[in-house]
């Protein structure tokens, strides 16, 4: 017989531990009466297989075509081996290898065949709120290192009972080597304290925090990737609480609903969002305003849209499961601080926000934030990627060296490459504190670790006074790269459709440190992955006040006016202008027209925050993209006309944001409606930006545009302007698998070195 047999070792590359790889290889053996072992390693699965040569092909094809759900296979190796004639087929223990190379799978949400169970008074796990199998459950954040086992997570604390030790030995089990495999017997225990670390005594903490929510109480709630902050979603008193405790004045609070069913009586609920909402990641999915609906104003006040998830471990089942519309679920932390993720630091850092804590003892080794997504120009796109896709990398074209990019000040993310992947950390936030900038460091210290990559480069951005520029400046004996901006979004996007050659890029946003010193963020660039040219940019207008200009949007307003109307802005019946009052508004105008402390920006963002306070919208922002975020809420669906525009070309293309600015004035004078202003104005930049890609294409000959920055979350800009570059026969590129805004900078930040390095 064994002549006509084969033997062959294959080695598997990608997401393939903690998945239910290796009982899925055991099961397809004994299909097709196959020997042999597969183990664990460092780099991946390693497999070998003995048998009738067709038998073992029809082993490889299934293998390739079909793997488990959570599996994500890059590549298999395959060789033919010595036949050692073994007796059967055996899982062996996991295999060091000097070279780490595999993938983590990232943290899903508990699968239906576990909420089953939980809720199956008969199952030993009823009402177990650690329920998991190798289909769900967490990962990423509970692995120390690598190879994934048990001894190597936060359950090496948790000796598995007999039972749960059998499951976990038995190859045809869901539970094989799942490692966090528990019951209420020897694993994880959820308790109930007070704020004062005093433990409440109830035979169900869960149901007794299910009820002090009900009676208005707000929670701290320790979930997969880092505490929540919890409150009725529909009690206006106790939704107002949490932020004033959480000094949050009005930045949108997320929500978490029981089911698909019960967001439907608030929220429109789309075949698109209602895929992305069920899917195992279990983001927050931004869904439009039902009018009206049962919950509070408070939640997000001056929006269109609610950020909404369903619950994604067992505990948020069982808590909302006692008829909740819906709970916020809010970062458990005061604002711009990393979340809490130790039961300690929880009670030191959220005493003074939560009445009471429903925590566990199941350590939480690295933080990760809830992911935010939406629906728009026919694709997800990520306003935040963070637990449950992190850290699925990013393929790249090419090979480059191993590079780390340190991201921006904001919305700040890290990214390591090995090889053609690039891997994107979670939200690590924004870099304005020391607890951020730790995290930020320990962030990156874990990558290298589980990765197991020495960065031959160090890529960061070029403005001096960012954290994650001195950070990168302060390593040594790494050559270390600057990167503008600006050029690193319009390479971040290419890098995720593995486009080379020379782009249009159009990137656009709040603020950017340009090659000049000024802030750019309205910027048309002939780009390749190695360099830039600047093609065109808003005229410069001053930001008085400099930062200040950002959180007080008036400033803006003020500038924009001056450069339009100058002295004679005085005269303008504005309410922007009535507000601020002669003596300030002199103070401005002197710092404008002597430059004092009013660097000058081309940047879209501020354009977007001038114009609303013109029309009286806001003044002052309490987070950021505030105004620009309530301008477009109140756009009509859409507009008849648009504002002149125009541009002269020397070196560059320049714009004028005056002739705009005149328009909009004109209007509010003439008492059109804000919601006409702001439509008009949008199809003014959809129109501009589309002309602009136009004259570039006519001199540079280059037919794909690349949209990316922080002002295309707006919805109404990107759809309109997609729609209008594709009727004007471009190829069009916006970002799909990493944020537009600067979460997804440091993607672009790596390749852009990388190929700085190799010039």
């Amino acid at each position: 017989m064994t002549k006509n047999c084969v033997a062959k070792r294959l080695k598997v590359n990608g997401i393939v531990q903690g998945v239910g790889f290796r009982p899925f290889v055991f099961q397809l053996a004994a299909k097709y009466d196959l020997k042999g072992t597969v183990a664990n390693t460092s780099s991946g699965v390693a497999i070998h297989v003995e048998g009738l040569e067709s038998q073992v092909a029809a082993f490889e094809a299934e293998l390739a075509a079909s793997p488990p759900p959570l599996a994500y296979i890059v590549e298999i190796a395959s060789r033919m081996e010595a036949f050692q004639n073994f007796s059967g087929f055996a899982i062996v223990k996991s295999q060091g290898e000097s070279k780490m190379s595999t993938l983590i799978s990232p943290d899903v949400s508990v699968c239906d065949d576990c909420r089953s169970e939980m809720l199956d008074p008969t199952d030993r796990r009823y009402l177990y709120p650690f329920i998991n199998c190798t289909n769900c459950g967490p990962r990423y954040t509970i692995i120390a290192d690598i190879p994934y086992d048990r001894p190597k997570t936060s359950m090496r604390h948790f000796k598995m009972c007999p039972a749960c030790q059998s499951e976990y030995d038995d190859p045809v089990n869901r539970r094989f080597h799942a490692q966090p495999n528990a019951c209420a017997e020897c694993g994880p225990r959820v308790a109930l304290y007070d704020n004062f670390k005093n433990e409440i005594a109830a035979i169900d903490p869960i149901a007794e925090a299910a009820a002090l929510l009900k009676k208005g109480r707000i929670l701290a709630i320790k979930g997969l990737g880092g505490y929540h902050l919890a409150a009725d979603a529909a009690n206006d008193e106790a939704v107002r609480c949490l932020r004033n405790r959480k000094i949050r004045e009005e930045k949108p609070l997320a929500v978490m609903s029981y089911d698909l069913a019960t967001i439907r009586r608030y929220a429109e609920v789309g075949a698109e969002a209602e895929k992305l909402l069920g899917s195992i990641q279990r983001p927050i999915v931004l869904l439009k305003k039902k009018a009206p609906n049962p919950i509070s104003d408070q939640v997000a006040p001056r929006n269109n849209y609610f950020g909404v998830m369903l619950p994604y471990t067992p505990l948020h089942y069982l808590l909302l499961r006692h008829g909740f519309i819906a709970l916020v679920m809010t970062s458990g932390n005061l604002s711009e601080e990393p979340i809490a993720i130790d039961n300690e630091d929880a009670f030191r850092r959220l005493a003074a926000i939560a009445d009471y804590f429903l925590i566990h003892d199941r350590d939480i080794y690295l933080r990760s934030d809830d992911s935010i997504v939406r629906q728009v120009a026919g694709a997800k796109r990520f306003l935040r990627r963070s637990r449950g896709f992190v850290p699925i990398p990013v393929f790249l074209k090419s090979k480059m060296p191993a590079t780390l990019a340190c991201g921006a000040e904001l919305k700040n993310t890290v990214c390591i490459t090995k090889g053609d992947q690039a891997f994107l950390s979670q939200h690590i936030g924004d870099l304005e504190n020391m607890a951020t900038y730790d995290f930020l460091k320990l962030t990156i210290e874990h990558l290298k670790r589980i990765l197991d990559i020495t960065p031959e480069i160090i890529a960061c951005d070029r403005h001096p006074d960012y954290l994650s520029t001195q950070y990168a400046r302060e390593q040594t004996g790494v050559p270390k790269i600057e990167v503008q901006h600006h050029h690193a979004h319009i390479v971040s996007c290419m890098a995720e459709h593995r486009l080379e050659g020379a782009v249009i890029g159009l990137a656009c946003d709040g603020t950017g440190y340009g090659s000049d010193g000024a802030v750019w963020g309205a910027e048309i660039l002939l780009a390749e992955a190695h360099d830039f040219k600047r093609a065109g940019h808003f005229d410069y207008v001053a930001m008085p006040g400099s930062s200040a200009a950002i959180k007080e949007p008036w400033r803006m307003a003020v500038s924009y006016l001056q450069d339009a109307f100058g002295d004679d802005l005085r005269s303008l019946n504005l309410p922007v202008l009535t507000g601020i009052g002669n003596e300030k508004l002199t103070v401005i105008t002197e710092m404008i027209t002597r430059g004092v402390n009013s660097p000058p920006t081309s940047s879209l963002g501020r354009l977007f925050d001038g114009v609303a306070a013109i029309c009286g919208i806001r003044s002052r922002v309490n987070f950021e993209g505030q105004a620009a975020l309530e301008l477009e809420m109140l756009a009509a669906e859409t507009a008849e006309s648009w504002y002149d525009y125009n541009w002269q070309k020397d070196d560059v293309m320049r714009i004028a944001p005056a002739p705009i600015i005149r328009g909009v004035v004109a209007d509010i004078q003439n008492r059109v409606p804000v919601s006409q202003i702001s439509a008009k104005f949008h199809r003014t930049l959809i129109r501009l930006f589309a002309d602009l890609c136009g004259a570039v294409r006519q001199e540079s000959g280059l037919n794909r545009v690349v949209l990316s920055g922080g002002c295309f979350q707006n919805a109404t800009l990107l759809t309109g302007l997609v729609r209008a570059l594709k009727e004007n026969n471009f190829a069009v590129f916006t970002q799909e698998q990493v944020p537009t805004n600067d979460g997804g900078i440091a993607l672009g930040q790596a390749v852009a070195a990388a190929a700085v390095a190799k010039k």
